[in-house]
């Protein structure tokens, strides 16, 4: 058997700096440190920052008072932002900067008088965070279905955004079903699905038609993971979701030649090369990255932690 590794898979720069803020913050303010929900998706991630102090919440009454808090990479409303400042809590704000942009959208658009159609998942902390910048007027789609429910007059001022870790092929067929409907429908300047979550899908595509099954790093609760399994799968390949090496079945590897392996942008290397090594041991002989893009974007910390 032979492992291909796509190129780029795991960390992109908005996880490596919702983690840094993290560890910064516990460096400079000592534990505990608070955090609003999973810093990412990603239970190995969560687990080594509890051990070094920080403490996960649900919600906001469950930090005491003068305490610190951080926003996840997945972002909030503004109620929750409104809610952190009124109680004096300190703030850092790990929001991914591309989710950021998106958020800056919807508040423009809603200005302009526009109602605003968000393409995205029920539940999703980002879903919920960048609904949560308008007090209404703004609606959610998971499916060209949902599109042709939208009870909307045709000739309302409309805009739409999106979740930044959808499919893109998914969300072009979405879109697309949102122009036939409205015509005049106002969209970004630029695509709301960021660099990374295309870069890992692109990878996928291109090494999945090569392998006879395809192993995706990440945590059930990742969406950008949960859609590359998916691509594989749309490409070609059976595709498993795995947290870690201790969930491989040697049954999955039988009578399989070539393997394909990738990682959501909220999966650690470590977990790539602990896979590695457990498919070494069940029979893989060689191991082959793949060409793909080099990603270069890094974004600033917040002020205080610089």
């Amino acid at each position: 058997m032979e492992a291909l590794l796509a190129q780029p898979r795991g960390f992109c720069a908005g996880v490596d700096r919702a983690i840094e803020i993290v560890e910064r913050a516990l460096k400079t303010h000592g534990a505990p440190i608070y955090v609003r929900h999973e810093i990412v998706h990603n239970d190995h991630v969560v687990a080594d920052l509890r051990a070094k102090g920080a403490v996960f919440v649900n919600e906001l009454d469950e930090i005491p008072d003068d305490s610190t808090v951080i926003f996840s990479a997945h972002g909030v409303s503004r109620a929750v932002r409104d809610a952190a400042r009124e109680r004096g809590l300190r703030i850092f704000d790990a929001t991914c900067p591309l989710v950021t942009k998106v958020h800056v959208e919807v508040s423009k658009m809603r200005e302009q008088g526009r109602e605003v159609v968000m393409i995205g998942h029920a539940g999703h902390p980002e879903v919920e965070g960048t609904m949560g910048q308008s007090d209404g007027g703004i609606h959610l789609v998971e499916t060209v279905e949902d599109v042709e429910r939208l009870e909307l007059s045709a000739d309302i001022e409309l805009a739409y955004v999106s979740q930044t870790t959808l499919s893109v092929d998914d969300c072009r067929m979405i879109i697309d079903a949102l122009k036939r409907r409205f015509p005049t429908i106002a969209e970004p300047k630029k695509q709301d699905i960021c660099y990374a979550t295309q870069n890992r899908q692109d990878a996928v595509k291109f090494m999945a038609p090569q392998c006879d099954l395809v192993l995706i790093v990440g945590s059930p609760s990742s969406s950008n993971s949960n859609r590359l399994r998916e691509v594989a799968e749309k490409y070609g390949c059976p595709s498993r979701l795995i947290g870690s090496a201790t969930e491989l079945q040697p049954a999955w590897l039988e009578g399989k030649r070539r393997i394909g392996i990738s990682a959501g942008a909220s999966a650690p290397e470590v977990l790539v090369q602990e896979l590695v090594q457990r498919l070494k041991v069940l029979g893989v002989k060689a191991v082959r990255n793949l060409d793909g893009v080099q990603e270069t974007v890094a974004f600033p910390l917040p002020k205080g932690l610089g």
